[in-house]
């Protein structure tokens, strides 16, 4: 069995973005040239995440809505995490959207549904963030 790991690096100028990082997941996959196995993407920061989904930005908006609504950046004081922070916030949204993600691999390819890409959930930007990606297989 081989393994391959890679980190991906991020710095989203704003709050919260998703960003649609399947091209970057599926260039590991290329590399490291296993073609029957698993791919583990997951985020490296606690106040980010790593979801599948569809890729349609009317569902991009909808999450951002109800993430706000459940759990709210503001105020900021009504969180105790924010004695001296500002993301507590980030910290709630991060785990209703899910630390990782597994994806099978057939062929040399992201075993998907039509319709499902590998996102990345930004929910405290404006620094750098990274996230693994680790395949396993032959």
């Amino acid at each position: 069995m081989k393994s391959y790991r890679k980190e991906l690096y991020f710095e989203v100028p704003t709050r919260r973005a998703f960003i649609n990082i399947t091209p970057q997941v599926e260039e590991c996959l290329r590399e490291s040239g296993i073609t029957e196995g698993l791919v583990l993407v997951n985020a490296m920061h606690i106040t980010a995440s790593v979801f599948i989904n569809d890729d349609e930005s009317g569902l991009h908006h909808d999450y951002d809505i109800w993430l706000e609504k459940l759990a709210p950046h503001e105020p900021v004081s009504s969180y105790r995490h924010n004695v001296g922070e500002d993301n507590a916030d980030a910290h709630m949204k991060r785990q209703i959207m899910g630390r990782e993600v597994v994806v099978a691999v057939t062929a040399g390819k992201l075993d998907f549904g039509t319709w499902e890409r590998i996102f990345y959930g930004e929910f405290d930007g404006r620094r750098r963030k990274r996230v693994l990606v680790k395949i396993i297989g032959e």
